[in-house]
């Protein structure tokens, strides 16, 4: 299997109209090669991180690796309110090949330190959680020095120790690490945290990390002005936003498709409510979909949630 890959058009489709009403008549399928700056007009670039080598180390269920795809045939059938000078473009879907994660991770680091030299405002769908590690060293390979906050709605850390290797469950341990390294600060925010998902050590690596969080119980509408103030108050001290949702922190009536499901996650309205609050403040540089596993989803329920989610924000930036 190729490492990189064109998205074959075929893979979009829905209704057809002659107004471009879904966006499988918007999206425009191209490549790396094709690559070019938009200076004039908003461009918003798909992007698949086909690996799911994270979930199997972590012993987890494996299947993510299909996730793009699902994706991409759900969404295509959405209906499309973008602007007509609003450009959707899909960059094709880079492979983990012959296990070797890390690899996949560099090369998504330059693909996304590339799309945003181009102004172009990337979503990557996945794909295991080990995403988040190879897209945070391409923002950083792309802002330098600035401070980059990461918000993680998740029901699990993923700050487990690396030192028996990098998995899905590593990937903000191996951030802070080198920000630890590079003498940055470690600006870390985790949304939908649950006791029943994190054993005390990871508790405990949470506190000696300085990350924030919010536990499941506090994560609901019930607490919603508390919800956009702490958010709020995180955004004030850093200079770009990185977003990652992990799909098995929703509870697994809304999403069953995933490697760790459980019935006791979040909804989708609180995390729409914050997403609102990230895009709002204007500092959102890009996002990621993890953990899309359609091989245990249920009548294409986790894709429709996945691809609602990526629906909702490229209309809202």
């Amino acid at each position: 299997m190729l490492a990189y890959k064109k998205t074959p058009p075929e893979l979009w489709s829905g209704r057809t109209s002659d107004q471009k009403l879904y966006l499988h008549e918007k999206v425009h399928c191209t490549s790396f090669k094709a690559l070019k700056i938009h200076k004039n007009s908003k461009a918003i670039a798909l992007l698949g991180y086909a690996c799911d080598e994270g979930v199997k180390r972590n012993q987890g269920r494996i299947g993510a690796v299909n996730g793009p795809e699902a994706i991409r045939r759900s969404l295509g059938k959405f209906p499309n309110h973008l602007a007509d000078e609003t450009q959707l473009l899909d960059y094709g879907t880079l492979y983990c090949t012959n296990n070797d994660m890390e690899q996949a991770q560099v090369d998504l680091s330059k693909k996304i330190a590339a799309l945003l030299s181009t102004n172009i405002f990337p979503i990557v769908i996945g794909g295991g959680h080990d995403v988040a590690y190879g897209h945070f060293k391409g923002l950083r390979k792309y802002l330098g020095t600035k401070k980059i906050g990461i918000i993680n709605f998740d029901a699990h850390f993923d700050l487990r120790l690396n030192t028996a290797g990098n998995t899905s469950g590593t990937p903000f341990y191996q951030i802070a690490k080198e920000c630890q390294k590079e003498g940055s600060v470690f600006n870390y925010m985790c949304l939908g945290i649950r006791k029943d998902a994190n054993d005390k050590n990871l508790f405990e690596t949470a506190d000696s990390l300085n990350v924030k969080y919010l536990e499941t119980t506090h994560f609901n509408m019930h607490y919603l002005e508390h919800v956009q103030l702490i958010l709020m108050q995180f955004i004030e001290d850093v200079d770009y936003v990185y977003t990652t949702i992990d799909l098995d922190g929703f509870s697994s009536a809304y999403a069953p498709g995933v490697s760790a499901p459980s019935p006791m996650g979040f909804s989708p309205d609180i995390v729409l409510e914050s997403l609102r609050v990230i895009i709002d403040s204007k500092k959102l540089i890009s996002l990621d979909i993890a953990e899309m596993n359609p091989t245990y989803d249920i009548d294409g329920r986790t894709a429709k949630l996945a691809a609602s989610l990526v629906h909702y924000v490229m209309h809202a930036i």
